[in-house]
């Protein structure tokens, strides 16, 4: 079976398409921020095609990023000048190893929820504790489920549409069901583009563990990490009834 955490070349063709359309605003400033007020190296763990990597690096950030995923690895490459290059490498989060240490990790856009079982998630916290500097910052995000979502599930929802060259458009359908013991989302995205007047479509199926509050807290207190805090959202407000997303912070 492939593994449904590296994403398939077809969907890293047009990830960055989709995903400044759909997800830049949300998180963007946010994480910007924190990398340029590290005073030292920072690490992107699922840098994918350079959201972050990019700007950080374009704005004098001693940047570095890993990923699992070698095709989106490639992209971001393409984009960089060869002496950049060895900022990069295609590792996985629960065993990651680097020759030094940083001042800031982070782990952007649900990455921490790709590893569905306890034990990859303690392997991915206690590889980001060897590789943070005392008193070093950890930071990664997460959903707060949504439960009518999850007991309801999704089918063939259309989530985007537009150009991906001008004239040619891209759609997306997402459609997901939920295992509620086991705390994983099974989502199923379909791409359907014009190739040359030739109507293409190709399917990927990835895995996603959802947490809960206090589950985290006990997560982070089980590594070797500290926990700071979880944020509501990326203006590090207090988690509420209104919250939808998990900000969690550690410290080494």
């Amino acid at each position: 079976m492939a593994n449904s955490k590296i994403y398939p070349a077809f969907f890293a063709r047009f990830y960055d398409t989709i995903y400044d359309h759909v997800r830049d605003a949300t998180d963007h400033q946010y994480f910007m921020q924190k990398i340029m007020e590290a005073k030292g190296p920072v690490l992107e763990i699922g840098t994918g095609t350079g959201r972050f990597f990019l700007d950080a690096l374009n704005q004098g950030a001693d940047i570095y990023g890993i990923d699992v995923s070698p095709e989106m690895i490639k992209i971001l490459e393409n984009k960089l000048p060869e002496k950049e290059h060895h900022r990069l490498q295609v590792q996985d989060i629960c065993t990651f190893k680097l020759d030094q240490k940083f001042d800031l990790i982070i782990a952007p856009f649900r990455v921490f929820m790709h590893l569905l079982s306890v034990e990859e998630q303690r392997k991915a916290l206690n590889a980001v504790y060897t590789h943070l500097n005392p008193g070093g910052i950890f930071i990664f995000d997460l959903f707060i489920p949504n439960l009518k979502m999850l007991h309801e599930g999704l089918d063939q929802k259309k989530d985007f549409e537009g150009e991906y060259e001008p004239g040619k458009i891209l759609k997306r359908y997402s459609s997901m069901w939920a295992d509620l013991i086991n705390q994983i989302s099974h989502v199923t995205f379909k791409l359907v583009w014009d190739e040359d007047g030739i109507e293409k479509t190709e399917e990927w199926k990835t895995d996603l563990r959802f947490f809960f509050r206090y589950e985290i807290e006990h997560l982070v207190n089980r590594s070797e990490l500290k926990l700071v805090n979880i944020f509501g959202d990326f203006e590090e407000g207090e988690l509420n009834k209104d919250s939808k997303e998990f900000i969690v912070v550690c410290r080494k």
